[in-house]
């Protein structure tokens, strides 16, 4: 630890950079002070806190700023957040309420509200689970020919699908079909739904097997896309309004957009021992994201379903403000997908 006037000035001068983004002079520094102290004395205290690390000259004749060290410092020792409005709360609860039955749209939901409130970016994971099943089966009319397949799987992920039927669904094609899901659909894992699955339905099928074809290998499609891990992203442009990102806005953007690298994170970090995690500057693993402050957190519900949240923004963000919103947006999710998985 720093002494208490060191750690006032170093208060005053990131406070001052996170606002600005300009170094802050002695002179200020005294009149900001709450005891009287001479600037002699202050530039003094300000070398020995660059000695320290805390504290950067960026340019020979510019003044001294907040280093990566110093907002760790920062978060950790001087920040006070400042409380959550109750219309904030309401207005939280009710967005992530609308979808708080299926945990796929509430994470998504909940990702466009970390981008709103952080003004940063956000993204958020589902990973695949290599032994969720399907759950239930439905086919219901939609008229004209048209029916809307709809699939859910023992871990919560609903999957719908709108296809052309080439015959109207009858009692006895109902039957026929309820009784192939309840005989090859049902408590089958999503990476067996497969074409040679449908084939063995034939005995079961009878003559309407083709009329069942465009419902089955649909059901295909959607247990192959509800198998595999998903990223969504928001807010990506909310970035370009980082200044101090400089030419490192580019590969960050370049990562976003390729996808491999955060979706690889998200999974290192939902199968590690960490469930919230604050990187800041080089604490974060990845190269291109080592001037920002990522915030990721994870979830697990349903027995075995994991998945994360997270946002992306410059190490010049507005911590006291931003983090309570960030952390009640995350703990209205966890109360909503532990009521899901009770």
């Amino acid at each position: 630890m720093i002494s208490e006037r060191r750690h006032a000035i170093l208060g005053l001068i990131i406070e001052h950079y996170l606002r600005t983004g300009e170094p802050i002079g002695s002179k200020a520094l005294c009149q900001l002070l709450p005891y009287s102290i001479s600037s002699a004395t202050i530039r003094n205290e300000m070398a020995y806190l660059t000695q320290l690390g805390f504290l950067e000259q960026r340019h020979t004749s510019g003044g001294r700023v907040p280093s990566k060290t110093s907002f760790r410092y920062y978060v950790d020792n001087i920040m006070k957040e400042r409380p959550i409005s109750e219309y904030e709360m309401n207005k939280i609860n009710e967005a992530l309420s609308v979808n708080s039955g299926d945990p796929e749209r509430l994470l998504q939901d909940a990702c466009k509200l970390l981008e709103e409130y952080s003004h940063c970016a956000a993204f958020c994971a589902t990973l695949e689970d290599p032994y969720d099943c399907i759950q239930g089966v439905d086919l219901i009319p939609a008229g004209n020919q048209k029916a809307m397949l709809v699939m859910l799987t023992v871990g919560s992920k609903i999957k719908s699908s709108l296809i052309n039927m080439p015959c109207a669904l009858d009692d006895d094609f109902k039957q026929r079909f309820y009784e192939v899901s309840a005989k090859f659909l049902v408590g089958t894992p999503l990476t067996d739904v497969n074409l040679a699955l449908i084939q063995s339905a034939v005995g079961v099928a009878g003559g309407r097997i083709f009329d069942m074809l465009p419902a089955l290998t649909s059901l295909c499609a959607l247990c192959d896309e509800a198998s595999h891990s998903k990223l969504n992203l928001e807010g990506e442009t909310n970035l370009l309004s980082h200044e101090e990102l400089g030419s490192d806005l580019y590969k960050i953007l370049g990562l976003l957009t390729e996808k491999k690298q955060l979706m690889e994170l998200s999974k290192r970090f939902a199968n590690s021992n960490h469930s919230k995690l604050l990187m800041i500057g080089d604490e974060n693993p990845l190269y291109e994201m080592k001037n920002t402050s990522t915030l990721i957190v994870k979830f697990n519900y349903e027995g075995g379903q994991k998945a994360v949240l997270g946002v992306i923004g410059s190490m010049r963000i507005d911590y006291e403000s931003i983090l309570p919103k960030i952390k009640y947006i995350i703990n209205t999710v966890d109360t909503l997908l532990s009521k899901k998985g009770a």
